[in-house]
């Protein structure tokens, strides 16, 4: 299973923010120390944002911060929304599989997904920048 890009620049961000300390970079800042275009990290933290897990001020003064809920949200549940409900493979799609009525793969691959959401699912953000991390973070993410 691959992630797509934009989760894994969700929980990029999320880690950024997690060693921010009082510090509150803006989303341009996070671009540029993550190396992605600002317009997508600025779609990743606008949905963040909606989803309750940080909060964006503008202006002088302005920036990202963690929310509370998103101190102790969990990583298997933000992968989720980001990714969506779908399978991992398409099998109605434009041309749907002949295998589809008596097929077992599509199960299986289901509870493969599942178990990998299962495995992140007690993980937070916190537990993602234990060290080395979170010191490796604050070395690459300065302005």
């Amino acid at each position: 299973m691959r992630l797509l890009r934009s989760t894994d620049l969700a929980l990029r961000v999320l880690m950024r923010l997690s060693v921010a300390g009082g510090t509150t970079p803006t989303t341009r800042e996070v671009a540029a120390g993550m190396e992605v275009p600002y317009t997508h990290a600025a779609k990743v933290v606008a949905e963040l944002q909606h989803l309750g897990l940080l909060a964006a001020r503008r202006g002088r003064g302005g920036g990202l911060t963690f929310t509370e809920k998103g101190r102790t949200a969990s990583v298997g549940a933000v992968v989720r929304t980001f990714e969506g409900d779908g399978d991992v493979v398409d099998c109605e799609g434009s041309t749907p599989c002949p295998l589809n009525s008596g097929c077992r793969l599509r199960g299986a691959l289901r509870r493969a997904q599942e178990a990998f959401y299962a495995s992140l699912d007690p993980l937070t953000v916190a537990d993602m920048v234990a060290a080395p991390t979170g010191p490796l973070l604050l070395g690459i993410s300065k302005p």
